[in-house]
């Protein structure tokens, strides 16, 4: 079939290599080493997405769960609680857990090289729409929070999102939000000291593919973890990548098809800033949201209208729509 090679270690890399290794092409991983969140939460979607993949539920063993997300959004509004259906893992554990059973890597010359974590490729550049940034604390909650839920909340300059056994500060220092919050504190007893800032603004890079590789996870985009779809958008992205390279294999033409995953993940990150839209709009009237709602406009601007799709995707194979 042909062989592949595969940069990265996270989830995108993983699917990827999982699709085509099953597909019978060769595959190479080379292993990137990059910062990792200590957790992340894994909905419902993200779930059923990785159990197509890889065909197991093993991974879902020992996680906590996570059944309430308590929300306090927008100025003066009132706080509800909503029924939510996930897990927490850290990204570390996550790309242990689907590490792909390959054979032994394929030493053959590569046909193509899916590229799914940083460095970019030589001429690809990231454009990126907002200047937040996040830190990540650990925490402890009093006695008497739920352990099964997760909060999350706006303020003056920022946001907070909690779960249990870590925060998220997004906008400002933990300990300046928390001086802020009027529903996260109050279930905190106490924190240690916060990580290294990180971005927290949406990204992607330009080009995102060319003749003989592709770019997907965190080497294509970057989302907001407000939204929460980072993790599964990483694995449906290995899924089109996959897909395409099977199909090119197959003699379809390469320059559709490239500009089909091009135009592809462009959509989904115009979906996903639109999504930001709706909540920084509503999220605070400062300057801070204000400035940050202005770069997500512009982001939407940037990725213009969706073209006319040539393909659509079959389960794991792309067929043309015309």
């Amino acid at each position: 079939m042909g062989s592949v090679r595969i940069c990265g270690q996270g989830v995108a890399a993983s699917s990827c290599a999982q699709l085509l290794g099953t597909a019978g092409f060769g595959v190479a991983v080379e292993e990137t080493d990059r910062p990792r969140l200590p957790a992340i939460l894994l909905g419902g979607t993200t779930q059923t997405l990785i159990h197509d993949v890889f065909g197991e539920t093993d991974w879902l063993r020992g996680l906590p769960r996570i059944e309430r997300r308590v929300v306090a959004w927008g100025p003066d509004a009132k706080t509800i609680t909503v029924p939510h259906f996930a897990v927490v893992i850290s990204e570390e554990a996550l790309a242990e857990r689907l590490r792909p059973k390959l054979p032994e890597p394929d030493t053959n010359a590569a046909e193509w090289t899916f590229y799914a974590s940083r460095p970019l490729p030589a001429g690809s550049l990231e454009h990126h729409f907002g200047t937040r940034r996040a830190s990540a604390v650990p925490v402890e909650l009093k006695d008497g929070s739920d352990a099964s839920s997760c909060w999350i909340e706006s303020l003056a300059n920022g946001w907070l999102f909690l779960i249990p056994g870590w925060l998220l500060a997004v906008g400002g220092s933990p300990e300046a939000l928390l001086g802020d919050s009027r529903l996260i504190a109050e279930q905190i007893r106490g924190y240690g000291r916060a990580g290294a800032e990180f971005p927290a603004y949406p990204r992607i890079a330009d080009p995102l593919c060319g003749p003989g590789w592709l770019c997907g996870g965190t080497a294509a985009l970057a989302f907001d973890p407000l939204c929460g779809d980072g993790t599964g958008h990483a694995i449906r992205e290995a899924i089109l990548a996959s897909a395409v390279i099977r199909a090119a294999a197959q003699s379809a033409n390469a320059d559709e098809l490239l500009a089909h995953y091009r135009a592809r993940l462009v959509a989904g990150f115009r979906r996903h800033l639109q999504v930001c839209r709706g909540f920084y709009a509503t999220g605070g009237a400062g300057d801070w949201w204000r400035a940050e709602l202005d770069l997500i406009e512009k982001g939407i601007a940037w990725c213009g209208d969706d073209p006319r799709f040539r393909f659509q995707l079959d389960g794991f194979e792309l067929r043309t729509t015309v």
